[in-house]
């Protein structure tokens, strides 16, 4: 049921002759992270050569292709826009060839301070060649007076707010780093005598790379021929974290280790604790695939009703389809689930997904369901409503458009057309996170109170400065 998307999945290869296809087959590993464009640029003698396109990895990169793309180092980037258009030039990585020589840079999350730093950049001379708020940083560090690659890395993220996990590929370095509240995650690992930078775990798996670390939040992983150092970036002590609640919610594979968490369990633990906090009746538990099923399986474990496959997913969906010219209600929805009718028919129907955004696809499953003979519906939600819009990554509506920002449960409930309605609360998610303590995670999305101050001139209305702990600053 949910609509989220997250901007993107980065990759960093740095020492193997097979750098570009360990890239490739990364980002088919982190296709997930984003289906609208993705781009590989390696670096050989001096030399960058690039291919970006868009489209899904196996689309866009074939053996010709990725033979073109030599060396033993490289970035890669699958893109989901959040912000900056569909164009050519706002596909990463990006590519610059500056007076310290050339730099690649594929970026995973968003800057809130992004409008002020381009107006300033564009008032002292800089020309961008793309809409994404990506291209910034390098210009920060291109402008940089520091007397090293690295002192000019840090400069830049001294400037930048908001999240970001970052891999940079320069001549005779890459460089990975995670903003100070590491939003996004950033994992390192070792294939070899290659280092590897990816997103997620699951992407190190596929390609046979031993995991190291994730890398920290505030921290410049410095990788070279000789060695591999570690750099801390303005990390204060005191600094509390902020990792995204929604990626081990909805983003992330379940088969990665998400901010030191295995997901797959995580996943089960949020479908427990909403079994313990709104248990009914029922006769079967199923899921909304794919990321509602460990949810499902976990608040099956916990309320002892068992759980089914009730609604079946088209995994073969192609970019375009034709739709028949007499019309068929909720062709969309139908297009990717499928109502398993031997399951739900005369029985009390108990629905697990991981949230609850617009509704408009709740809707029409819920009406596939009760057409498929279901004599009761209850809705479960694994995680809070969404109330505030995310400035993070996450490609959230206005809070106009937010549901749960406009209707209580109970008006909610009634819209979606089910016989009842729960979510999991907050004090739940903290527990199944494991952060009673309140200091990992980032629950903006949920309660409005933001970790750091958003620029006024990126919030798209004016309700969403009501939110507790919003502050509005440039």
């Amino acid at each position: 049921m949910s609509s989220l998307k997250e901007e993107c999945g980065v990759v960093g290869v740095f020492g193997d002759p097979e750098a570009a296809n360990l890239i490739y087959l990364s980002l088919y590993a982190l296709q997930h992270r984003g289906q609208e464009a993705c781009g590989i640029i390696t670096l050989d003698e001096g030399r960058m050569f690039a291919h970006k396109a868009f489209g899904l990895v196996g689309d866009a990169f074939n053996r010709e292709v990725l033979q073109k793309l030599v060396g033993d180092r490289g970035v890669g980037h699958n893109r989901y826009s959040t912000h900056g258009g569909r164009s050519m030039q706002n596909i990463q990585p990006f590519y610059f060839k500056t007076p310290y020589g050339h730099f690649a840079l594929a970026h995973n999350g968003n800057l809130t301070n992004a409008n002020d730093l381009r107006k300033k950049l564009e008032a002292e001379g800089s020309i961008f060649q793309s809409s994404s708020d990506t291209e910034i940083f390098m210009h920060l560090v291109a402008k940089s007076r520091a007397d090293s690659i690295l002192g000019r890395i840090k400069e830049a993220t001294k400037q930048v707010r908001g999240a970001y996990s970052l891999v940079i590929l320069t001549e005779d370095r890459l460089f990975a780093l995670r903003d100070p509240f590491g939003f996004r995650p950033l994992v390192l690992g070792r294939k070899g005598g290659a280092a590897i930078v990816a997103s997620e775990t699951c992407a190190l798996d596929l390609i046979d790379a031993k995991f190291e670390r994730e890398v920290a939040p505030g921290e410049i992983i410095e990788i070279s021929a000789e060695k591999i150092q570690s750099h801390i970036n303005g990390q204060r002590p005191e600094q509390r974290h902020a990792f995204c609640s929604f990626e081990p919610i909805y983003f992330a594979r379940p088969d990665s280790v998400i901010f030191s968490e295995p997901l797959y369990e995580v996943r089960k633990n949020l479908g427990r604790e909403l079994a313990a906090e709104s248990g009914v009746e029922a006769d079967v538990v199923i899921a909304v695939p794919d990321s509602g099923v460990p949810m499902a399986i976990g608040y099956s474990q916990k309320s002892g009703i068992p759980h089914e496959v009730g609604l079946v997913r088209n995994h073969y969906i192609g970019r375009t389809f034709i739709e028949p010219t007499q019309s068929i209600r909720d062709f969309g929805v139908r297009l990717k689930l499928n109502p398993v009718e031997s399951v739900l028919r005369g029985r009390r129907v108990i629905v697990v997904d991981d949230s609850l955004v617009r509704g408009t696809t709740s809707v029409k499953i819920l009406r596939m369901i009760r057409s498929a003979g279901a004599k009761e519906i209850h809705v479960r939600i694994g995680s809070p409503p969404i109330t505030h819009s995310c400035y993070y990554g996450v490609d959230t509506p206005s809070r106009d458009k937010l549901l749960a920002a406009q209707k209580n449960v109970k008006d909610i409930c009634e819209f979606i057309g089910a016989d009842s309605l729960a979510y999991l609360s907050v004090d739940g998610l903290q527990r199944a996170l494991n952060d009673q303590a309140k200091t990992k995670y980032c629950y903006a999305c949920f309660s409005g109170n933001y970790p750091e101050e958003i620029c006024s001139e990126i919030l798209p209305q004016p309700t969403d400065a009501k939110g507790p702990g919003l502050r509005a600053k440039c």
